[in-house]
This record gives structure tokens, sequence and C-alpha cells, in this order.
């Protein structure tokens, strides 16, 4: 896989897939713009070499062909603009249409000059992207003379800007961006050789989308710190009154095999031993601190509780290689965010080599104020789990391709 650094783009037009997909809050202003300053070294290093940048993203899943204000890259242009500080520089095609490829879009495009950049709308707006379809590959591909993705967190989806487009470019007018760059090194380079004891830390709601991570962390791994709402899945299996905590019942024989594998290599698996437990998830709702086995049969549990957090700390006390994918708890509600935040701190206070992956993880750290402790903060929640699972992303394949 080329990066652009491989590439001569001196004076070139330079198509760059980016992943502005940003969390915003219910007004619609931005709360972590972490992804766009992520692909600033990238977009910088193509304006010093007197480029002309068309930049492209998706956000969110708007319905094709009909314009969403809340859905719009607007927002995403304004403070891209005041990040890479190039005044009158940036431009938006803001004519409001539900289309990518407009009208405006290309008058833009034919006028731009040396250093510009414009910043087309979000690409789901066009069926065609996620289609994966040649059609709308191509008009993209007519932004550029070369193609750089630079999103690693969609690049394990089979998208028409980052999979079908590649087959309008050769081999050298295609690479990675530095930000692509850097995620794949990094995972590859830890999952190979992790410094041990090799700690993961998986959480988040449910088993179903981590199990074939888990799995294949076992594989990798010292140890195991099972979290969220998918650790009740693992405790009912155990035989443990779980109440109304979220369960996936048609998986309790995929969470027995996976502390069978465990306990077949060695490797140590932890669960909460207590949780913070409520009758409604509600700001207002009365809380129980509780041992895992007494969870009321009209209860849930939504964090976990300090008891848990103590013995999780103790885990990662030798760790040397920490990777945390899914947060401890529902974390969206102050009430049942201190078992996460407590884990942020917990992993910030060791000094392994500590590597954080997906999005809602990325935000409970930055939340924690622990983001600059953290050695790397992948920005690819998805991907980032497809790489732990073995996987090869489809973005990737697509740019080694003859």
């Amino acid at each position: 896989m080329h990066t652009i650094k491989d590439i001569n783009i001196d004076g070139k037009t330079i198509f760059i897939r980016c992943d502005f997909n940003v969390p915003k809050d219910e007004f619609g202003n931005i709360t972590d713009d972490r992804r766009i300053r992520a692909a600033l070294p990238t977009i910088r290093y193509c304006i010093d070499r007197g480029c002309k940048i068309v930049l492209a993203s998706h956000f969110e899943r708007p319905t094709a062909g009909v314009f969403t204000p809340e859905h719009s890259l607007e927002d995403v242009a304004k403070r891209l603009d005041t990040l890479l500080k190039i005044k009158n520089r940036l431009y938006f095609d803001d004519s409001k249409s539900g289309a990518v490829i407009t009208p405006r879009a290309k008058e833009l495009y034919e006028n731009m000059n040396c250093g510009d950049i414009l910043l087309l709308e979000n690409l789901r707006f066009d069926k065609g992207e996620t289609e994966n379809s040649q059609e709308f590959a191509k008009e993209l591909s007519q932004f550029g003379e070369i193609y750089i993705n630079d999103a690693f967190g969609a690049c394990h989806r089979k998208h028409a800007s980052i999979d079908a487009i590649t087959k309008f470019y050769k081999k050298d007018k295609r690479a990675a961006g530095f930000l692509l760059a850097k995620e794949v090194t990094f995972f590859s380079k830890i999952l190979k050789e992790p410094a041990r004891p090799f700690v993961a830390i998986v959480g988040g709601s449910k088993v179903s989308g981590k199990l074939q991570a888990l799995h294949k962390l076992i594989d990798s791994v010292d140890k195991i710190i099972i979290g969220g709402g998918m650790a009740f899945t693992f405790l009912k299996q155990m035989g443990y009154e779980v109440g109304n905590s979220l369960v996936e019942d048609d998986l309790l024989e995929e969470a027995q095999l996976v502390m069978d594998k465990a306990k077949a290599k060695g490797i140590k698996l932890y669960l909460p031993v207590d949780v913070v437990a409520a009758a409604e998830f509600k700001e207002n709702s009365i809380i129980k601190y509780l041992p895992s086995q007494e969870i009321p049969k009209n209860w849930m549990g939504l964090d976990i509780g300090p008891a848990s957090s103590r013995l999780f700390r103790e885990v990662l006390n030798d760790a040397q290689t920490i990777i945390w994918n899914g947060p401890m708890g529902v974390y969206e509600m102050d009430k049942f965010a201190k078992g996460s935040i407590k884990m942020s701190h917990h992993v910030a206070d060791t000094h392994a080599t500590t590597i954080v992956g997906g999005g809602d993880t990325a935000d409970v750290v930055a939340r924690a104020g622990d983001i600059d402790e953290m050695t790397f903060v992948s920005t690819g929640g998805g991907a980032s789990l497809k790489l732990l699972e073995g996987e090869r992303l489809p973005g990737i394949i697509a740019l080694e391709a003859e």
C-alpha cells in the first residue's frame, strides 16, 4: 500500500476521501472535531505542494436524494475553515439540492487555483455511495488526478468513494493519507508484537458486534476485561439473575464458548463483580450498588460498580500493552458514566502502551480528560474492530490492488 509520500503530487489535483462523520449535539453543534483535526496533516501536506484539493466525506445516514440540513457538511466546512486558517480558500457547495455532484460543485472545481480546497456535500446524499456504484465512483474520480484515502473510520465499508473509485486510478495515482497509514501500521504492529502482559478491555452494549473480536483477542492477549451491557450475557450464562439488563439470549452458548476458550488457553477473563442498577434508565432513577449476583428481577445493570473498578485497576497494574474498545456502562447519562470514567483514569495511569479504539470509547476518554495520556486514539470504531477481528478492510485492499 502506497502512502501519499510515495507518489508525486506536486501541483496536481488531489481527491481526498476523509472521515468527517463527527458527533453533534441536539442543536447541531459539533461536540468533538477530532476526526476533522486528524485529517489536517494530509490536507496541509497537499497545500504545501501547490495542489488543488477536493475533500469528500459521508455524514450519518441521510435519505438519498433528499436534502436535510442536519445531514449537510456545511458545519464541517466552517470548522475546517477555522482549523486550517486559510481565509477565503475553502469552498463548499451550498446549493442544498440533495445531490453531491451538482453544477455548482463542478463550477467551483473548474475555478480552483493552487492551494484552494473544495468540500463536496455529504456523499450519502447519492445512493450510489452506499451501493458502491461504478457510475457514481467514475463521476467522483473526475474531481482529482490523484486519489488519497484518509478515511480509516470508513475503510471497513465497501462504498463507492472507498472501493469502486480506485478502479479509475492507476496504482501510482492512489495512496493512503497519513492518518490511514498511521492507524493501520499501529494496529498491525501492536497485534503482531505486543509488549506483555497484553490486556484487552472490551465493552459496549452487545456481544454480537464483538464476538469475532473476542475470539481473535483470546489468541493474542494475556487478560480480557469484559464490561458494559455485553457483560450481562456472560453473567446470565454463568447462572446469575440479571433482571432486565441487556442480554442476547441467542448468544448465551457463544458466550460460554468464549469463556471455555479463554480457560483452555490460560487467558484470565474478568467480568464485573458489582453493578450500578436502576429500575429505569432515567436521570432521576433511584440507583443501587449491587453484587452482580443480586440484581432484582425488575431492575437493570447500567454501569459497573466501585468494586469492579477497583478489581479492573488491579488487573491493569502490570500491563505493558492495553487495547480498549467499548465503554463500561451507559456513559451518555452522567449517573451511569462513573465506571467508564474511572476505567479511563486507570488506563491513563498505567505505564503501558495504550490504544483506544472506537468513537464511544474515545468520547469517554475525552470526557475524562485523559486523551493526552493515551498512546494512540483511533478515529475508527467499526474499522478498528474489524482489524482486531483479523479482517482485511475493503478500503485497504482497494489501495493494494493492481
